[in-house]
Parts: C-alpha cells; structure tokens; sequence
C-alpha cells in the first residue's frame, strides 16, 4: 500500500485537517523509526517491512476515529474493513489495531505506532506554547521537560509514550529526537 492510497483512505473516512495532520505526523515518525531500526539491525525473526508500511500505519492508525464517535470498541474497525477491501497486508492491519489494544503488538511496527501515537501530541502541544508555534523552536530536552509536566497535555499517556523503553529498546530521549527530527523536517505539511 502506497502513501497516496492512504491519504485516499483518509480522505473517504472524512477525517478534519486536524486529525489529516495527526496520521501525518505519526506517519513521519513511523518512517523515520523504520531508518532507526534499519540501521541498528532489527531483531531476528521480525518480518520483513518496506518503509512505506510503516508510513502508511502511521497515517492511517486513527483514520476511522471521529467516525466511530470515539468509541475504542468501534475505533479501527472501519479502517480494518477499508483495508481489506484493497487487499492491505495483514502487519499494516494488525499494527493499526494493535495500537488500541485490539490485537497483540507482535511487531517492531506495532509497538512502533504504539507509542509514537501519543508522542507526537505531546510534542504538537509542545510546539503550540511556544510564542512561535513552531516544531523548528523546539528541542529534545524542551520536550523532555514537558514530558515531565503531568498537567502538561495531560491527554497524551506518557506510560503508553515509555514503552519506546520496554518494548522498543529505545531510550525515552533518543526516541523524543527521533520523533522531533522527523516532525521537524516535515513542519510545513504539519503546518507547525
């Protein structure tokens, strides 16, 4: 499945430019996550994934949430069903749901989009403080910061975020940058 046939998912679910821009931003730093573990040799057995699978997780992971009225029984079951349709491999399905505890996050891709999710809102609510609202005026360590700030975006579930440590293997702060830096370098379709 290709990028532009997820952004058509997107679009025939009616998604709100907010929400456009949420898949997005997971999207980024679902790609840039896939480089990471790239270069740093995935664990043996984990199945063999393109970089646009990962994108396209990320993009899609909450395509049917304002349609299913927010409802976590219902929330991925249309997107579940959109992507049958066309045939989506099952790790992109299986990731997507997993993400909301519908199926086992068994893949790197999974547990990937697991915790990235609330991550990137914690860091968009990061940038919108700012006088600037811009993800350039942020860094790792500003982010960090608000990170331990529990009243800060409250919403965004730092033990679920914590997981890059647990089932990632990655650092709370290297993947804080990792996240940042793909955000960062895609601002402008951010529209931050």
């Amino acid at each position: 499945m290709t990028r532009n046939e997820a952004l058509k998912i997107l679009d025939e679910l009616k998604n709100s430019s907010n929400m456009i821009k949420h898949g997005l931003a997971v999207g980024f730093a679902m790609a840039e996550l896939y480089d990471f573990f790239k270069k740093n040799n995935p664990p043996a057995g984990e199945p063999e994934m393109e970089k646009d699978d990962w994108e396209v997780v990320g993009i899609l992971h909450d395509a049917d949430y304002e349609i299913t009225g927010k409802s976590l029984e219902r929330h991925t079951e249309e997107t579940t069903k959109k992507l049958k349709e066309v045939d989506a491999d099952s790790q992109i399905i299986d990731a997507i749901r997993g993400h909301c505890d519908k199926a086992e996050r068994k893949t790197l891709m999974a547990k990937a989009v697991y915790a990235a999710d609330e991550l990137t809102g914690l860091i968009v609510a990061a940038a919108l403080v700012r006088p600037d609202k811009q993800l350039a005026s942020l860094t790792k360590e500003s982010v960090i910061k608000r990170f331990g700030e529990k009243s800060f975006a409250a919403g965004a579930n730092r033990n679920q975020i914590k997981t890059c440590e647990s089932e990632l293997k990655i650092p709370l702060e290297e993947f804080v940058g990792i996240t940042l830096s793909a955000m960062q370098a895609k601002a402008d379709q951010l529209g931050l």
